[in-house]
């Protein structure tokens, strides 16, 4: 059976460097929907959202991350993921998933900034639960 292909994954916050490894396969929360990065794909530059980023590594380990927007870059058989927040998935409890979501409901929303962030709190806070449920 042939080797898989492999890319250099990196993810990083402005704290820390996530992780850093061979990836064969990365699924990442674009802006738009889930995106699927493989080996030798074309150069890409999109905009995350709030979610889960599962990368499968050459070694056949899989890590899964809640990451909180941001961006991702494709370039040279490399992806790069730079976000604001990156939460291991083992780390995440339903109550704090809970907790977000109390919070968000909680929010005010007089204005049309206000009323976005209520709405970004509410699709981080379900974007966990989910994770939590798999």
């Amino acid at each position: 059976m042939a080797e898989p292909k492999l890319f250099d994954c990196s993810v990083v916050t402005p704290e820390r460097m996530v992780i850093e490894c061979e990836a064969r396969f990365v699924a990442l929360p674009a802006h738009d929907g889930e995106v699927g990065v493989l080996s030798q794909r074309a150069p890409m530059l999109t905009r995350l959202d709030v979610g889960p980023l599962r990368i499968e590594q050459g070694d056949g380990d899989t890590e899964s991350f809640f990451i909180d927007g941001g961006f991702a870059e494709m370039v040279g058989n490399r992806l790069t993921v730079l976000t604001e927040s990156a939460v291991a998935r083992e780390d995440l409890t339903r109550e704090g998933a809970e907790a977000l979501m109390t919070q968000a409901r909680g929010m005010e929303g007089y204005d049309d900034a206000s009323h976005a962030a209520r709405q970004r709190a509410m699709r981080k806070a379900r974007a966990q639960l989910r994770m939590l449920r798999r």
